[in-house]
């Protein structure tokens, strides 16, 4: 018997609703800037999966709007700061890497302590002003009732900052991170084992093969690194927590409680290394194939015939570079057969080729999956160098600050990657840079093996971040997965207790033996010497 149409239309309207309505309610504490644009693709699907979807954010936000047809906002009326402070960091950085020539031996030092100061300073500030944001949302009475009433299934947050963490704890909610860094350095730092012998600490640039002088830089840089960024985030997360918890509450412990850790990597790009049974991996979840370009950019394309064409972008954040650079760069292009898309906003080069166009914004996605694309010059963000491996494009890397010079050493460590220093680039050695990404075959095919593998999964990587934040919302998190260990102190977990309780019995036992023997040979030999006498 057939279904009438008016019957069948109402029907798949009801199941409409009943997919909307077994949806969960997320609550989303993002982090502005880049990472939100991979924050965005999570919420996107999951509006897309029928959940309802909740995002803070503060007055002046960047990147993240007060309106979308994907998630409902809720505008906190305290400025971020995040905009202003990071061009102004950016323009210190770019100062100090361009004044970082080694014209003498220590001069490479120098620098490097230099933007260290500024990473520090920088980072200071961010969660600086990420506490007084916590403290404004606690104090506001009615926004922390109205945020109890509605019930959150689970809070997703980036814990590069503090907030969304801290909110969780407030809220009782299960607690999902979207994670590569914490507050407290790179994630599995924290949460899993990480033998220092094979495991290389961030921003030392080294691989899982560490001769012993790079055991030994490994070793101090971890000792010192997780010191100085624990002292970065504690000051201001700290007070926080003893406000609003009390005192005997570890702010530490907050971090370590996330039910879920969706990590944006995977062991395409990352070294081999002990991982735990909470951590899910989706390196690349942002990767989708590639669209067709705008009209425009594609006759740009397929003007460049078999010679192909290079993609140029530093990212969302940096929109272009000093003029004297760029000079170079454009210098080095224009030598080259090749044409050349290159996201460039600022004063024309002169000394630009006919064969590079520049825009204001590019497909960077569709323009690497496109066919005829042969290089991708980049800073080194996490999203480009997934989409790099995603559609197997070799890269010459431009790292300038924060995990960018870590990201591009691990293409170059696995074969696919030339990198360049900012500071000692002129048009020559950009253009040696380029001509060995380009016509030695080895930095395409090892890539080219990399999206092999990155491709060859049985679920999608996104779509396994979609499984597991759903997973939390049905059973009210995932405790099981979380390991004791994370409780444990330091001594305990390296069971330097059982240790010394083992070394204490042996010297014990050999105390006793050696008392025993001492006793049987004054009662054996001192007494038949007596008894002779």
């Amino acid at each position: 018997m057939k279904m009438p149409h008016l019957s069948l239309i109402t029907f798949s309207l009801l199941l409409i609703q009943l997919s909307s309505a077994s949806g969960g309610k997320v609550l989303v504490f993002p982090l502005d800037g880049s990472n939100w644009v991979n924050m965005k693709v999570l919420i996107e699907e999951l509006h897309a999966k029928g959940h309802d979807v909740t995002v803070i954010r503060v007055s002046d936000s960047w990147y993240i709007t007060e309106k979308s047809p994907f998630y409902t906002s809720i505008t906190l009326s305290i400025p971020g700061g995040f905009e202003e402070n990071f061009e102004t960091f950016l323009s210190q950085q770019l100062e100090i890497r361009l004044q970082g020539k080694p014209t003498y031996f220590w001069s490479p030092i120098w620098t490097r302590y230099q933007i260290r100061q500024v990473i520090l300073e920088q980072f200071s500030q961010l969660h600086k002003r990420m506490s007084e944001v916590i403290i404004h949302m606690f104090e506001d009475k009615n926004l922390m009732h109205s945020l109890h009433d509605a019930k959150y299934d689970l809070v997703l947050t980036d814990p590069s900052i503090g907030g969304g963490t801290i909110l969780a704890h407030r809220l009782q909610v299960p607690l999902v991170f979207n994670v590569r860094w914490t507050t407290q350095g790179e994630a599995h730092l924290l949460i899993a084992p990480s033998p220092l012998s094979y495991i290389p600490f961030t921003a030392t640039e080294l691989t899982d093969k560490m001769t012993f002088p790079q055991r030994v830089k490994n070793v101090l840089s971890y000792s010192l690194g997780m010191y100085i960024q624990s002292s970065l985030s504690e000051p201001h997360y700290k007070p926080v927590v003893r406000k609003y918890f009390g005192p005997d509450v570890d702010y530490s412990t907050f971090v370590l409680d996330a039910d879920i850790w969706l990590m944006r990597t995977d062991f395409v790009f990352e070294f081999p290394r002990p991982t735990m049974p909470n951590i899910v991996y989706m390196g690349g979840f942002q990767c989708k194939p590639a669209k067709p370009l705008p009209a425009d950019v594609e006759d740009f394309v397929q003007s460049s015939g078999d010679h192909g064409v290079i993609v140029m972008t530093l990212g969302t954040l940096v929109r272009s570079l000093p003029q004297d650079v760029t000079e170079e760069i454009a210098a080095a292009f224009a030598q080259l057969p090749q044409k050349v898309v290159w996201r460039h906003i600022g004063q024309r080069p002169a000394n630009l080729g006919n064969n590079t166009l520049l825009v204001n914004w590019l497909p960077q996605n569709d323009l690497l999956g496109h066919p005829k694309t042969r290089a991708f010059v980049t800073h080194g963000g996490t999203n480009g160098v997934q989409e790099a491996i995603y559609h197997g494009v070799p890269v010459v890397g431009l790292p300038l600050f924060f995990d960018q010079p870590d990201n591009l050493s691990r293409i170059r460590a696995k074969g696919g990657a030339v990198i360049v220093d900012i500071a000692m680039l002129d048009r020559h050695i950009f253009a040696e840079a380029l001509v060995a990404v380009l016509y030695n075959t080895s930095y395409k095919e090892n890539m080219q093996m990399l999206s092999r593998l990155h491709r060859d999964q049985p679920m999608k990587p996104l779509d396994q971040a979609v499984f597991w934040i759903e997973y939390v919302i049905r059973h009210k998190g995932a405790r099981h997965l979380q390991s004791h260990s994370n409780k444990m102190s330091w001594f305990v977990y390296k069971s330097i207790d059982v240790m010394a309780a083992l070394l204490a019995v042996a010297l014990l036992v050999t105390f006793v033996c050696i008392s025993i023997v001492r006793l049987l040979w004054r009662f054996i030999f001192v007494g038949k010497k007596v008894k002779c006498e």
